[in-house]
C-alpha cells in the first residue's frame, strides 16, 4: 500500500468514526419544540444573523413577527425587503439610539409600546418565529422590566421560535435560552473612518 493509500485509509476510518458519533447524537436529539435564541456581544452580526433566520423561516412557508427596539431613525435594507413579504409582520418601534434621542422618558415609552406588540406576538401561535431585535438594549437600560419578558417567553406557544438580539444580554435571559451566540468584535470599518453604508450596515 502506497503512502497516499495509507493516508486515505486513515482519513476514511477517522471520518467513519466521526460519522458514527454524529449519527448517534442526531438520533438522541429527538425533541421538537420552539427554541429561544439569543445573539449578543459587541461584534457586528447579531441582527444580521436574526434576519438570516427570517429568510430561512420564510423559505419553509412560516409566519414571522418582527419588532425592532431602539432602531428607527434610519430605514434599513432588511426593513425594505422583509416588510414587503406576505408572511412577515414587521414593526420598527424604536426612536433611534439612546445617544440620539437623549430623552429617557421618550425611550421608555417607545420600549413599552414595542413590548406590548411583542407580547401579543409571543402569545399568538400563528407566529412560527418572533424576532425581538435590540430587546437586550431595552433591558440593559431598564426601559423594560425583565420579569414580564421572561414570563412571556416561558408561556409562549410550544412550537414558537424566538430570536432576541442586542449587546449585553441579561444573565437570566441567557440562562433561559436554548442557544446563545456571542459576537466578538476584532475590527470594525467604522474605526477606520468608514461610514455606515447600504447593504452593509443599513
Amino acid at each position: 500500500m502506497s503512502e497516499q493509500e495509507t493516508a486515505d485509509e486513515k482519513y476514511r476510518r477517522r471520518m467513519e468514526r466521526k460519522k458514527a458519533i454524529v449519527d448517534a447524537r442526531i438520533a438522541a436529539a429527538d425533541t421538537r419544540r420552539g427554541v429561544l435564541l439569543v445573539f449578543t456581544g459587541n461584534g457586528k452580526g447579531k441582527s444580521t444573523a436574526a434576519f438570516g433566520m427570517v429568510a430561512r423561516a420564510l423559505g419553509h412557508g412560516q409566519r414571522v413577527g418582527i419588532v425592532q427596539y431602539i432602531k428607527g431613525r434610519f430605514a434599513t435594507g432588511e426593513q425594505h425587503f422583509f416588510s414587503r413579504q406576505p408572511n412577515v409582520d414587521y414593526h420598527v418601534m424604536g426612536e433611534g439610539f439612546t445617544w440620539e434621542t437623549q430623552d429617557a422618558a421618550r425611550d421608555q415609552q417607545a420600549a413599552a409600546l414595542a413590548w406590548r406588540r411583542s407580547a401579543a406576538m409571543l402569545a399568538d401561535p400563528a407566529y412560527d418565529l418572533v424576532v425581538l431585535d435590540e430587546l437586550n438594549i431595552a433591558l440593559k437600560y431598564h426601559m423594560l422590566e425583565l420579569e414580564p419578558v421572561l414570563a412571556a417567553l416561558q408561556a409562549r406557544p410550544p412550537a414558537q421560535h424566538v430570536v432576541i438580539t442586542g449587546r449585553a444580554a441579561r444573565q437570566d435571559l441567557i440562562a433561559l435560552a436554548d442557544t446563545v451566540s456571542e459576537m466578538r468584535q476584532i475590527r470594525h470599518a467604522f474605526e477606520r473612518g468608514i461610514a455606515a453604508q447600504p447593504g452593509v450596515e443599513l
